[in-house]
């Protein structure tokens, strides 16, 4: 039946009833699907006030296909009551039957039955009484005829558990007249054409009333991953202080410039396959520039510039070994070799911030393949305060205000700095449809909303409701989910240094010439940002996408505005 003649029959009724209709009760009288009858509610609604619909929501109980079942047939139990003889049934084959495994356990629960385990064909299951009440079949019925209400409430909690009884929400309307009801349907215009305004047809005809609250149809576009918004911010903030990107586009990398460069011996561990990713083929670099190669080999071999080296027999094969580039610092140390090839030295800030791959131990906050960002500044006379000095400023634009400094080892940096950032956490924000919700104070209570995030352990379903706060209050609070209220505790986020003369004077640079250096990972800034506690939340296969759709856009130097201070009269 179309809608159009649904909504006839309705208003025919509506008009032949006294005060209204239920539109679940009229879909039974018209033996038609209930959608049906809602359908026509809403297409009368929106002709204006030919009627009125209130939106009702009841719960009753259903039986579950499988309660159906034992309704007709019995309950399982009962079933395997029934199955066996007087003589008994061998366990083997009550197992093989339909209802046995469930049937056995509920029968043996409530005493009808007993196994004798010393049968001489092995264990035999036999009746314990003559005959029993099915008292599952018994309340399933009850509920099939409407009557549910006989039950108590450890009765249908019972069933419930056995999924054989489900409540149901039935959402249906209760439909009465409206202040112009009529039994005929005048369709309403909603486009105005040259013909009407020609004829003056326009006068006489009903025009379907405009909507300007009405929200446009969001166009379908792709969205940032949190990594991608935050990488947008950091380069932004190297941009504003100054700075220039190195290029970075060869993932993979030679040992030389990997390691050896870097003033990083041979034999240290980091070389080993347990920490890299080497390559099989091609398996060696065929280019190098062998000047700066016997300057470095000196350097590590014999010493030089001030330093007594490693004293070790340096190998050029060792050094031609490809791998995946373990750090950004390999592209630091060729840009700092074509800047020593000009001539004279000029100041430079560097960074880059791209793909790095170490073999290591996957956990909640370690990768095999992450992003690192690096900032590298080479002028003269640099030392540790100007160094400390730059970090600070640097975090402080990331809105990283807690940091700590504690003293640490590189073979190429000295002194050498990690950087810890308390990971305090201000909860992740509830999102709606792709935008954040706020609560508004001057509502008497804001309600519970429902957590976006539930594929994630850190999170949960069932957050706390938001307390209620005076009706005069004008301020507004941002609702966040309190299971992601941060690690709490102090995180690593980066690494620092003094680049050593041992590795910059090999390559040309002026003596008097210091480098300052700094790196880190873009993926725990971005946790302690969005108060992801797990980094296989935010990189891998099993990242929940709805987070990419859901994510805000990242203003890493905003922080929440503190509520105003003015209270309403």
């Amino acid at each position: 039946m179309a809608d159009g003649q649904v909504a006839e029959l309705l208003l025919r009724r509506l008009e032949a009833s006294d005060g209204g209709l239920d539109s679940a009760e009229l879909a039974a009288e018209l033996g038609m699907e209930h959608q049906a009858v809602v359908g026509a509610v809403k297409s009368l609604q929106a002709l204006g006030e030919v009627i009125e619909a209130e939106l009702r929501s009841t719960k009753h109980w259903e039986l579950t296909a499988e309660g159906e079942e034992i309704a007709r047939e019995g309950s399982h139990e009962a079933r395997v009551f029934r199955s066996i003889p007087p003589e008994g049934l061998a366990q083997s084959e009550l197992m093989r039957l339909p209802s046995g495994k469930v049937g056995f356990s509920k029968a043996m629960s409530n005493k009808w039955i007993r196994v004798d385990k010393s049968a001489a064909d092995g264990p035999r299951v036999f009746r314990v009484v003559d005959s029993m009440e099915d008292e599952v079949q018994r309340r399933l019925q009850l509920v099939r005829g409407g009557q549910a209400e006989k039950l108590g409430e450890k009765e249908r909690s019972e069933l419930r558990k056995r999924k054989l009884l489900a409540e149901v929400t039935l959402k249906t309307y209760w439909v009465s007249k409206g202040s112009a009801f009529s039994t005929s349907i005048s369709k309403q215009e909603t486009e105005l054409s040259p013909e009407m305004i020609s004829s003056g047809s326009w006068r006489d005809r009903p025009f379907k009333p405009y909507n300007f609250l009405a929200h446009g149809v969001l166009p379908d576009s792709g969205h940032l991953h949190p990594l991608l918004k935050v990488r947008s911010q950091f380069r932004q903030i190297f941009l504003e202080m100054g700075f220039t990107e190195m290029p970075t586009d060869n993932f993979i990398e030679s040992s030389f410039w990997n390691f050896d460069a870097l003033f990083q011996p041979q034999q240290h561990p980091a070389r080993d396959q347990h920490d890299t990713f080497f390559l099989r083929d091609p398996a060696e670099a065929l280019q190098l520039p062998m000047d700066y190669v016997q300057r470095v080999k000196r350097t590590h071999s014999q010493g030089g510039y001030g330093s007594q080296g490693y004293k070790y027999n340096w190998k050029l094969d060792e050094a031609r070994k490809n791998l995946l580039r373990t750090h950004t610092t390999s592209a630091s140390a060729r840009a700092l070799y074509r800047l020593a090839q000009k001539k004279p030295f000029t100041p430079v800030k560097y960074f880059s911030i791209d793909r790095v791959f170490r073999n290591e131990t996957l956990d909640a906050t370690h990768l095999a393949e992450f992003h690192q960002i690096e900032g590298v500044v080479a002028d003269h006379g640099l030392t540790l305060g100007h160094l400390m000095g730059v970090l600070r400023e640097f975090f402080t634009k990331l809105g990283i205000t807690q940091l700590r400094f504690k003293p640490a080892y590189n073979p190429y940096t000295e002194p050498s700095m990690e950087v810890f950032s308390y990971h305090q956490g201000q909860g992740r924000p509830w999102y709606w449809g792709g935008r954040e919700v706020s609560g508004y104070y001057g509502l008497a209570w804001v309600p519970p909303l429902p957590c976006l995030y539930p594929t994630s352990q850190a999170h949960h379903l069932d957050p706390e409701p938001v307390p209620a706060v005076p009706r005069n209050s004008t301020r507004t609070a941002r609702l966040f989910c309190p299971a992601s209220a941060g690690l709490k505790k102090w995180v690593e986020v980066g690494n620092s240094g003094v680049f050593r003369p041992e590795m910059l004077l090999p390559m040309g640079l002026p003596e008097n010439v210091s480098v300052i250096a700094w790196g880190l990972s873009l993926e725990r800034p971005t946790m302690i940002k969005y108060g992801i506690n797990n980094i296989r939340e935010l990189v891998g296969h099993k990242v929940n996408l709805q987070m990419v759709y859901d994510s805000p856009l990242c203003r890493l130097d905003a922080e929440p505005r503190p509520p105003p201070t003015q209270e309403a009269a």
